[in-house]
Parts: structure tokens; sequence; C-alpha cells
């Protein structure tokens, strides 16, 4: 019987290079009260607010209809807007302070750089890599059943780009963390009903949803004929 084969040799081992890992891109994110020269980003995040609600039949706003409005008072005192921008440098800590608030600053570390097509349409400044990503409008309202002023957020909206990555959650802290300082007794606001992403991301926060409670809006015609009547 014949003996047998001596064994193949084993393969000489192949060098693999380790798995490099993630780079991290780090960004900087800023919240801060907008000023009249951020009307233009205004209105342009308004309007993509309108595209995703699936409202632009109702938008007619216009630059000089926000900028003839928006900053006729001190902030907090009427309608309020808080501005936040993305940066890939860190913001100045003294930059863009007030006497009525100081910006809230976060560093966020991400796997993946950011696409933002419209990165120039947002950009107050080129030099410094700022790019405005959402923003909100809230002002004071007064609920007689708590006898204390309260907010009523009318518009939160971060650009699609920068979804799911927790600055939602950042605007609606710095409006609750202003009520808290000014002694407000809510913050309060409405949410489409089909906005499911929307409304578990509220829950998740503590936010109660009412489902009972309906939005009554007088407008147009029926306003003006009702202003017609006499008393």
């Amino acid at each position: 019987m014949a003996a047998p084969a001596p064994p193949t040799a084993a393969p000489e081992p192949t060098t693999v290079p380790a798995e490099t890992s993630k780079t991290d891109h780090p960004m900087f994110s800023r919240i801060r009260l907008a000023t009249p020269s951020d009307v233009p980003f205004i209105h342009k995040l308004i309007h993509q607010m309108a595209v995703f609600e699936r409202l632009t039949h109702l938008f007619v706003a216009t630059e000089s209809g926000l900028a003839s409005t928006l900053f006729n008072s001190r902030p907090f005192q009427a309608v309020t807007v808080f501005l936040l921008e993305i940066s890939r440098s860190p913001f100045s800590t003294t930059d863009a302070t007030s006497p009525d608030f100081t910006p809230f600053l976060e560093t966020h570390n991400g796997d993946l750089p950011i696409e933002d097509p419209d990165s120039q349409d947002f950009s107050p400044d080129k030099l410094k890599d700022v790019v405005v990503a959402g923003f909100v409008l809230f002002f004071p309202n007064y609920p007689s059943f708590l006898a204390k002023q309260c907010f009523y957020i009318e518009d939160i909206f971060v650009r699609e780009p920068y979804r799911r990555k927790g600055f939602g959650k950042m605007l609606l802290t710095a409006v609750a963390k202003q009520a808290v300082k000014l002694g407000m007794g809510r913050v309060e606001w409405i949410v489409i009903d089909w906005n499911v992403n929307a409304i578990n991301f509220y829950e998740q926060m503590g936010v109660i949803v009412f489902k009972e409670w309906r939005l009554c809006r007088l407008t147009g015609d029926a306003l003006h004929a009702i202003d017609k009547l006499s008393i």
C-alpha cells in the first residue's frame, strides 16, 4: 500500500491591513438670536417648511413683510426667532452674544460629512463656512388656566440634510430653557397628524400630544365678513 502523500504546505498567510476606523467628522452647532440681516434665510426656511408640510398654496410671506414685522420688539416680548447654524470650525464663545440671549454651542461627531447641495443659499458667513440649518419661531401667549405667560412655538424646522441628528431637540431645548429662565408656565405648539416621525420624537421627549384638540382658523373672506358685522 502506497504511503500517503505528504500534506500540502500551508499557504503563506496573506497580510490583510487592519480595517481603518471610521474617520470622525466634527460638526459645530450654534443656536443664536436672529437679526434683521437674517431675513433672507428665514424666508427661505419658511418656504422649505411650506414645501415639506405640503402647504405652499398658503405661502405668501415676503422678505419685506418679514423684515417689517419680526424685529419690532425686544426678544421674548413678542415674536422671536432662533437660528440653528452649523460649521466645520468651532464658533467663538463671544460672537453673536446679546444682552438678551447667550448662544447655545454644541459639538457633534459624524462618520461622514453632511452633503448639503443648498449650502451656498444658506451661508451667512462664507469665509467661516457657516450654514443655516434650521430655525424656531415663537412668541409669548397667556393660558388663563395657568395665569402665567408661556411660549407658543409657531414654527420649528430643520433642513433635510441635518435631520435625525439631534438638532430639532437642540432647538426645542433652547426654547424650553428660555421659558424656564423667564419663569414661564409651559411651551406648546401643534403638529400635523401625518407627521408620525415628529409625533414620536416629541413623545420620546416627554411632550404631551393632544389628540382631541382641533385648530380653529378664521381667515380670508370669512374674516372680512365678520369684520362687517355690527356688535
